[in-house]
C-alpha cells in the first residue's frame, strides 16, 4: 500500500494513487435490502449478524426494529444506540439493512494537519478514477469533533422514517479518538443505497458513537478503496413486497433522513 503524509492538497496525493489505479475494483459490496424499504418502514429482515459477517467484516447499518447504527470492522460489530451509547452486537441479532464488504484498501493516507469532513471527501474524489464505481473508506485518528445521530428504536406499526427521527437525539464528540467506517456511492445508487458518502462513528473505547452528520479529523489514517461489483439482496417478506419504493419525493427524502 501507499503511504503519503498530510492530505491538505488532493494534488500531492495524485502521483502516489496512480500507482495504485490497477488494483481498483477489487472485492465486492454485499447488501440486504434497499434504502428506500427503510425509507417506507421495512425495519424488520431475517439476515442475522452471523450471516452478515459471512458476506463482509466491514460496514455498516441498521437492527430491527431501526434499533440503533450498526457499525462493523476487524469482525467487530457494534450497535449504536439513541443514547449516543456503543455496545457489541450479539451474532443472534437481525438487520433490515446493511451494507458490507471484505475491506481491501488499495490506498493509506497518514493524516498530519486537522481536516474536515468536506475537504477529506474531497481528496477521496480526486483520486479515484470514476464516480461511477463504490469507495469503501476507514478513518483512525483523533477527531476534533464528531457529530452524529442515532434512529431509536420503532415498533409496529411501523412510521416511514423520516416520521421515526424527527426526534432523534444528536451527540457531539469533542477530541475523542476513534474509528469511522463509511462508502460513498454513485449517484445512480440513490433509493437502492445511499448516494454520496455515507458513515458511521464509534470510539477507541467503544462506549459511543452513531451516524456522522459532520466531524473534523485533528490527525490519523485514511485508508480508502475502490469496489466495482455488488450483490444486492433484496427481503420477500409481506412488508417488503407491499412497500412503496420509488416515491416522487426520494432523493429529498434520502437527504433530509441521511443529514
Amino acid at each position: 500500500m501507499n503511504e503519503n503524509h498530510g492530505c491538505s492538497c488532493a494534488q500531492q496525493l495524485a502521483q502516489g494513487f496512480a500507482k495504485q489505479a490497477l488494483d481498483c475494483g477489487q472485492g465486492e459490496i454485499y447488501q440486504t435490502s434497499l434504502m428506500s424499504a427503510l425509507l417506507d418502514g421495512v425495519y424488520e429482515g431475517d439476515i442475522t449478524i452471523a450471516e452478515l459477517l459471512k458476506h463482509g467484516n466491514f460496514g455498516l447499518g441498521t437492527f430491527n426494529h431501526l434499533d440503533g447504527e450498526l457499525i462493523a470492522f476487524d469482525r467487530e460489530v457494534h450497535q449504536l444506540r439513541a443514547d449516543g451509547s456503543a455496545r457489541a452486537a450479539s451474532l443472534q441479532q437481525r438487520t433490515p439493512f446493511a451494507v458490507v464488504t471484505f475491506f481491501q484498501p488499495s490506498v493509506t493516507l497518514k493524516i498530519e494537519k486537522p481536516i474536515c469532513k468536506a475537504d477529506l471527501h474531497r481528496c477521496i474524489d480526486q483520486q479515484v478514477a470514476s464516480p461511477n464505481l463504490f469507495c469503501a473508506l476507514r478513518v483512525d485518528g483523533l477527531f476534533s469533533h464528531v457529530e452524529t445521530r442515532t434512529v431509536p428504536r420503532q415498533e409496529r406499526p411501523y412510521k416511514p422514517m423520516l416520521e421515526a427521527i424527527e426526534a432523534q437525539p444528536t451527540f457531539a464528540f469533542q477530541q475523542r479518538s476513534g474509528t469511522l467506517v463509511g462508502f460513498r456511492s454513485p449517484d445512480y445508487m440513490q433509493g437502492i443505497s445511499v448516494a454520496g458518502y455515507h458513515e458511521h462513528f464509534i470510539t477507541d473505547d467503544r462506549i459511543g458513537g452513531g451516524h456522522v452528520l459532520d466531524y473534523q479529523l485533528d490527525h490519523g489514517r485514511l485508508q480508502f478503496g475502490v469496489i466495482a461489483r455488488l450483490n444486492l439482496q433484496l427481503p420477500h417478506d409481506a412488508d417488503f413486497l407491499c412497500a412503496d419504493l420509488c416515491p416522487e419525493d426520494l432523493d429529498c427524502a434520502i437527504r433530509s433522513a441521511e443529514g
